[in-house]
């Protein structure tokens, strides 16, 4: 690859340019000042705001200067969306989500050295800003019937609730911060999702009307599965980037058994391999599909980005250890409670009759059912099988956190919870 634009191509990370050609020189002849916003619409960024992340990263990596912009500003009105109108959130509530962004995104850059990125709050510079003043300055350069023909106020419009001032507004913040990033910091690059093409084109017209300069934009492709669905979803709920509204374990797990069509895509976008290494893997794929080698780097690989090698490491013990290749003993809490969470799971208690473990975890029907499935030794409790339809529930079987890993045949997995268990069990025999 000759240059970042190469690079960006071939990870599949470019949708859009402006003048393609322009762009290429510009980044040739670098460094360039770019930047990506990312609205607080809720506490923690999301898969969707991992692949904007991983061209800023990938961008300041190749010695361009990097700008994170949490929009204070624009998070309290809201980018339209083609369906409802977004409830607005307190002046509160936004401002401690930006809180939260802000260290979130931290850690995907460089904020030290020669070259560190720099995080802004757009409140900044909107904060003071009278009606009078933002109409007369911003407002007289856009041209509404530009602004109506982008996709979700036009569908606003023909639907029956239509849209308010307020969101129909939200394309003069965004091209506003371009036009202040633009004089503060020289920036004439900024990158987005897709979806927000008309946004980002907002801003690069403001520039050219006020300041008579181009400037270039760039967005990435909305990543889709082999049926068009969207990536970044699991069972019905965002893949959040926190680790409290998406735990490492989950987050592990989902990349893990991503379809194998998409494997090699996402390993371009996500990690650091090169060409050679993802053709290698999509070899191993093609020969060996069983031994999922080419989900496990995957896995690995972006759960080490967002929440560092340390618990990579333990959710895949924790992995290892619920399909009997791990001692789950050696787990700690709170990595034995994220497991426990993507699993079947109910209350029990010490001294419980395993034949009621079973049912209460939904692996049996009946208590007939577990007791034959135990005569059998068809079940195991955190690895160990049993054997004894009599036997019950120790002190010694409470893995921290209050957890009991129980398993029927091979691929029948659940989770015992136990309230108030002791963090340390003491080593008494089960009855």
């Amino acid at each position: 690859m000759t240059d970042i634009l190469d690079e960006l191509q071939w990870r599949g990370l470019v949708a859009q340019t402006t003048d393609e050609p322009a762009l290429r020189r510009a980044l040739a002849e670098g460094p360039l000042t770019v930047y990506c916003g990312f609205d607080p619409t809720a506490p923690s960024l999301h898969f969707g705001n991992l692949v904007q992340l991983v061209v800023l990263r990938r961008l300041q990596r190749a010695g361009h200067r990097v700008i994170c912009l949490v929009g204070g500003s624009t998070g309290l009105i809201g980018d339209p969306r083609p369906t409802a109108e977004r409830m607005l959130k307190t002046k509160e509530q936004t401002a401690e989500w930006v809180a939260r962004i802000e260290e979130q995104v931290r850690p995907f850059l460089a904020t030290e050295g020669e070259n560190p990125a720099v995080v802004v709050n757009n409140l900044e510079w909107t904060e003071g800003l009278s009606a009078l003043d933002f109409l007369r300055d911003v407002g007289k350069h856009f041209r509404v019937n530009q602004m109506l023909r982008k996709d979700a106020v036009a569908a606003r419009l023909a639907s029956d609730e239509g849209i308010s001032y307020t969101e129909f507004s939200y394309q003069l913040l965004q091209g506003l911060d371009y036009l202040e990033l633009y004089r503060q910091y020289g920036c004439t690059l900024q990158t987005g999702g897709s979806d927000q093409w008309g946004n980002l084109v907002a801003g690069a017209d403001l520039i050219h009307r006020v300041e008579g300069a181009s400037v270039h934009l760039l967005t990435t492709p909305l990543l889709t599965d082999s049926g068009g669905e969207k990536f970044g979803k699991s069972a019905g709920n965002a893949i959040w980037l926190s680790a409290d509204m998406t735990s490492p374990y989950a987050f592990y797990q989902y990349w893990l058994n991503v379809e194998d069509a998409s494997v090699a895509r996402l390993l371009k976008v996500f990690t650091d391999l090169d060409p050679q290494e993802v053709a290698e893997l999509e070899r191993a794929l093609a020969e060996e599909p069983w031994k999922r080698a080419a989900h496990r780097v995957l896995a690995s690989e972006v759960t080490t980005l967002v929440h560092g090698a340390e618990a990579t490491a333990a959710v895949r013990a924790a992995s290892e250890a619920l399909f009997g290749r791990g001692d789950p003993r050696a787990l700690d809490a709170r990595t034995l409670r994220d497991a426990a969470a993507e699993l079947p799971s109910g209350p029990v208690t010490v001294g419980m009759a395993l034949v009621d473990v079973l049912v209460a975890v939904g692996l049996a029907d009946s208590r007939n059912a577990a007791r034959r499935t135990l005569g059998e030794g068809g079940a195991s409790v955190n690895g160990q099988k049993v054997a004894d339809p009599e036997a019950t529930l120790g002190p010694r079987d409470v893995l921290p956190g209050g957890v009991v890993l129980l398993r029927r045949g091979r691929k029948s997995l659940a989770a015992g919870l136990v309230a108030d268990a002791p963090a340390e069990p003491d080593d008494v025999s089960r009855g």
